[in-house]
């Protein structure tokens, strides 16, 4: 699976300099390469052989990659950012409520269960698949038949989706108003970057403390019946983590090799993610929930280029906010992260949208979803 990844990330950024198209799009490069084999283990399946990969290392990858989230999370950086971040999740949170209503009224034209609307809504989309799985018996119990099933086969959709149009929908906002980045702004964390500043073994290791101690935090929390995803114990002990030594200077934590370590694992957690990816569940979607879901897409593309542009200042860095709401609120942070990356590394450095997508996208939304979610599901009990 390791070098299946790496193999990954490598045929993308071949896919990206053979057609222009993609960089056009700005499809990010582990998307581009993920892609393919998620196409061709469809292509394969039930035809030449059937597919079934580990998933164990996308999940160590994924829980890495947001650990690193977390130990960016200073305070002080916080503070800065504290009315964008608290605003971000009052659209998230709105958002995920239309989302659900949405889902519901369709659902009850199209004579189906309104909670498959929900499920098609904010669990699948704006919780993605960590949250379809964790609800998706919750729904059964409710009477909901096939509730996991139809969450993470939508939650899937939601992911293809967000990784392909993300990065566009930016770009878009970015060209037709001509947006420039600030000139104050700091150069962001590319490839090239990464590859020059290798992390060191302190920081390699306090990254992997953070992710065993929040591995066990996040087991104590799942044993509470607190439904969550399990990276939020890693995210939590990485900001503890990293604002003591902020204070005390016991690990010396270098922002830079933070984001090389990031960088490294989100590029290997979305070609696992995609290669794991089950499309052919898609097939077996009613007509009416494929219906509801691109009304869906349809829906956040709207949110995206109006509430959340609009609503986080209209410049560049909302732009690429925007970018990075229709990532985490149709797929998962990583599909924001790296649509918002490649714009970056396209356009320029957007310092504000880095610091409140990811800690909006990463945890806060996970919140307050579980409340409408539950709230919502309980209304047509």
């Amino acid at each position: 699976m390791l070098g299946l990844a790496c193999l990954g990330v490598a045929m993308g950024g071949w896919l990206k300099r053979k057609l222009p198209l993609l960089d056009r799009l700005n499809i990010p490069t582990p998307i581009a390469g993920g892609m393919i084999y998620a196409i061709l283990a469809l292509a394969l399946r039930d035809r030449v052989v059937n597919i079934e990969a580990d998933g164990t290392l996308r999940d160590l990858f994924m829980i890495a990659f947001m650990t690193t989230v977390g130990m960016s999370a200073r305070l002080q950086l916080i503070r800065e950012g504290g009315f964008g971040v608290v605003l971000l999740l009052v659209i998230s949170t709105a958002g995920a409520v239309v989302q659900n209503l949405l889902g519901m009224g369709l659902a009850s034209i199209l004579h189906i269960d309104p909670r498959l609307g929900i499920l098609t809504g904010s669990v699948a989309l704006a919780g993605g698949p960590a949250t379809a799985l964790a609800f998706g018996p919750v729904f059964e119990k409710m009477g909901v038949a096939g509730a996991t099933a139809a969450g993470f086969a939508a939650s899937t959709f939601g992911i293809t989706v967000a990784g392909l149009i993300g990065g566009y929908l930016g770009a878009r906002i970015i060209r037709r108003h001509r947006l420039k980045p600030a000139a104050e702004a700091a150069a962001p964390t590319n490839v090239k970057s990464v590859l020059a500043g290798l992390p060191g073994m302190n920081t390699v290791l306090v990254l992997g403390i953070s992710m065993g101690l929040g591995g066990l935090l996040s087991d104590a929390i799942q044993r509470r019946g607190i439904l969550l995803p399990s990276y939020i114990g890693s995210m939590f002990v990485a900001m503890i983590i990293r604002n003591l030594d902020d204070r005390f200077a016991f690990a010396r934590i270098a922002p830079n090799e933070i984001g090389a370590l990031g960088h490294i694992s989100l590029y290997l957690f979305i070609v696992q993610a995609l290669l794991t990816l089950r499309l052919w569940e898609l097939a077996h979607l009613a007509l009416p929930l494929l219906a509801i879901l691109s009304a869906q897409v349809a829906l956040c593309w709207l949110m995206s280029v109006t509430a959340a542009y609009r609503l986080m200042g209209r410049d560049y860095d909302g732009a690429v906010t925007a970018a990075g709401f229709c990532g985490f609120m149709l797929g998962v942070t990583s599909n924001a992260v790296a649509s918002m990356e490649e714009l970056v590394e396209q356009f320029g450095p957007a310092p504000r949208a880095f610091l409140v997508v990811p800690i909006v996208g990463a945890f806060l939304i996970d919140l307050t979803n579980s409340a409408v979610i539950t709230v919502m599901a309980n209304w047509w009990r």
